[in-house]
């Protein structure tokens, strides 16, 4: 099963239907919340959706349009057998017999079956279009939710990445930068001091990561979390202060790694705290 991760909660006539991300950060939707409108026994509704002739056809057409790895004859079988009053279909043989992505099992404490947003808007239309046109606005207003989001990271970044290099380069320039030495040589000194940044905070230099990620695009920086990219704000302002005081490089990779670990722990450990006075709070509202 690919890894998935709980995103976000439709909420929908007062039902709520958990969001996941899987198979290439697509959107799955529960198709167990959306049964559960239906009946108190979301297995048997998923189960006699997956009984008809038209339920089939449409799975095996949405898996042969988006799934290189589909199985087309084992998909035929089930395609002559469907709407037989013998037919029986659950996710779990579908999947295991078609190697079909579009419907996934998630175990745990927000576990069930769910499907891929196409597949879960039809089973919606099918358990009632009335609740279909609920899901789907709620929907939407979480992808604009999401859109705005991840513009404002985009924005907070931006601005995080160049609180302090104006800070952290002019330190360079005026100390470790000596006169009547070509660009191509200064460039070298910048580099140099960047890296010192990155192994601190990174655990690798630009041309490491660079190697490890052939495809990506931009750099180290640019994947970087908001966490991250606050540490390393102040690590640059932290380095500019040790540069001007004289300490070592290889004296200063080893302090800047040591404040980078301590930031980076005490970040992560607030927002577990927000985390959890959320989850609380979404507690107290039930």
């Amino acid at each position: 099963m690919p890894n998935n991760s709980i995103k976000s909660v439709i909420h929908a006539k007062d039902t709520d239907i958990a969001v996941i991300s899987a198979v290439g950060k697509e959107d799955y939707i529960s198709l167990t919340d959306i049964a559960r409108y239906r009946s108190d026994d979301p297995t048997a509704v998923i189960a006699n959706w997956m009984r008809s002739k038209d339920t089939i056809e449409f799975l095996g057409l949405w898996e042969q349009l988006n799934n290189v790895d589909f199985n087309p004859l084992e998909f035929e079988g089930f395609k002559n057998e469907a709407g037989a009053n013998a037919f029986t279909m659950s996710p779990l043989k579908w999947v295991k017999t078609t190697n079909a992505i579009g419907i996934i099992s998630k175990s745990g404490r927000y576990g069930g079956t769910f499907a891929h947003k196409d597949i879960a808007f039809e089973f919606a239309s099918w358990v009632s279009p009335e609740f279909k046109l609920y899901i789907i606005k709620d929907y939407q207003r979480l992808k604009e939710d999401e859109a705005y989001r991840l513009s404002l990271d985009w924005n907070v970044k931006r601005l995080i990445s160049k609180a302090n290099y104006r800070i952290h380069t002019e330190a360079v320039k005026d100390n470790l930068i000596p006169p009547d030495i070509s660009q191509r040589q200064q460039g070298i000194i910048y580099a140099s001091e960047a890296d010192v940044l990155n192994v601190a905070l990174f655990g690798q230099t630009a041309a490491e990561w660079r190697k490890a990620n052939p495809e990506a695009k931009g750099n180290m920086r640019d994947y970087a979390t908001i966490e991250q990219l606050l540490v390393l704000a102040n690590l640059e302002s932290a380095n500019a202060m040790f540069i001007e005081n004289g300490v070592e490089q290889s004296e200063r990779v080893v302090m800047l790694n040591q404040l980078a670990i301590k930031q980076m722990k005490t970040l992560s450990e607030a927002a577990s705290v927000k985390q959890l006075d959320i989850l609380d709070d979404d507690n107290k509202s039930k």
